[in-house]
């Protein structure tokens, strides 16, 4: 090992130890909730810009998004964790990939169960998409959903692999609907809901380009390009819980969405879809965006719609997402109608 490298690999080492014991405390506190996956190790704040590595149950999954690991690295972290990585390289190119830069392994490719809040979800490491199943940073809303799902309606936009539909259902709803347009997700959430013995008949799956349908649930026309061809027809109603959880942007026949720019063409379609006494939990995961300006476009968006809020708290995520400087990049507000 070169000086340079062994360095390299200590001062690694250094910024695990410093993480793990920063996450003592919330690690006790997680068990307590029947939780075995978080984040080990964020980087950006903690040393090592463009590295993560999160535990999911007996899997930790270490993703690079701009230079790979070494060999000293990945000995430096699995003397950390006590055990095998996954390692998966978000910077490859598209004809590369994941095996380029560590093989395909047993522990990459096969299912792991894990919970969050006495739920299960089903992680597999390497699979079709880039991102993992269950995103960590949003456990703090999940929290929170779980805290008002019992009796409650749910409506899951931007679904993704349905966690907040499956956690409400797990925790007491009566109903809960997942929107996304991706139907390998779709199959995610239905092994979620075979892994907690749900009810089928309780989750209603969508298939489709969010934005015709939450605009349909709002009472409201379906614009841009793809409304001159055939999409999901569904009915205005509204929910006592939506969680609102959207892409940083993105394009598609039906339009734009571009949270730093554009939030409220998103929330006041979602306002009108929840019920007076509601709850929406919105997310917003731009770091550019502040966190309090961002609280205001929600509250003047709410007034203009007709549907002014009770109440506006914002939430940020649990203790393994620091951020150098007290501004998380997710952001996550609590809209009281």
């Amino acid at each position: 090992m070169s000086a340079a490298l062994d360095s390299a690999a200590q001062s690694l080492s250094s910024c695990l130890a410093r993480a793990s014991v920063a996450r003592a405390d919330l690690e006790a506190s997680l068990r307590q909730e029947h939780t075995d996956c978080f984040r080990l190790f964020h980087g950006v704040a903690e040393g090592r810009p463009g590295l993560t590595i999160d535990r999911y149950g007996e899997l930790v999954l270490a993703q690079t998004f701009r230079e790979p690991l070494t060999r000293d690295d990945i000995d430096a972290i699995e003397r950390a964790v006590d055990g095998p990585i996954v390692w998966n390289h978000r910077a490859k190119t598209a004809r590369e990939s994941f095996a380029a830069f560590a093989p395909y392994t047993e522990l990459a490719l096969r299912e792991h169960v894990v919970s969050e809040h006495g739920v299960k979800f089903p992680i597999v490491a390497r699979h079709r998409g880039l991102d993992p199943w269950l995103f960590l940073d949003l456990r703090a809303g999940r929290r929170v959903l779980a805290r008002h799902a019992d009796s409650k309606t749910v409506l899951n936009l931007f679904a993704y692999t349905g966690s907040a539909a499956i956690c409400a259902l797990a925790h007491g709803a009566t109903t809960a609907w997942n929107v996304d347009f991706a139907r390998s997700s779709v199959q995610v959430a239905q092994r979620s809901l075979v892994l907690n013995a749900l009810d089928p008949a309780c989750l209603v799956t969508v298939v489709e380009d969010c934005l015709p349908v939450m605009r349909q649930l709002a009472g409201l026309p379906v614009k841009g390009r793809g409304a001159a061809r055939p999409f999901t027809l569904v009915e205005a109603r509204q929910f006592d819980v939506v969680f609102l959880d959207p892409p940083a942007f993105s394009r598609g026949p039906f339009g734009a969405v571009d949270v730093a720019h554009d939030y409220p063409s998103l929330f006041k379609p979602a306002l009108l879809a929840t019920a007076e006494g509601g709850l929406v939990i919105a997310t917003n995961h731009v770091a550019e965006v502040e966190a309090e300006a961002w609280r205001d476009v929600l509250r003047r968006c709410a007034a203009k719609a007709g549907r002014p809020l009770q109440q506006i708290d914002l939430l940020q995520p649990d203790a393994d997402f620091p951020a150098f400087d007290g501004r998380p990049p997710q952001k996550i507000a609590l809209c009281r109608v």
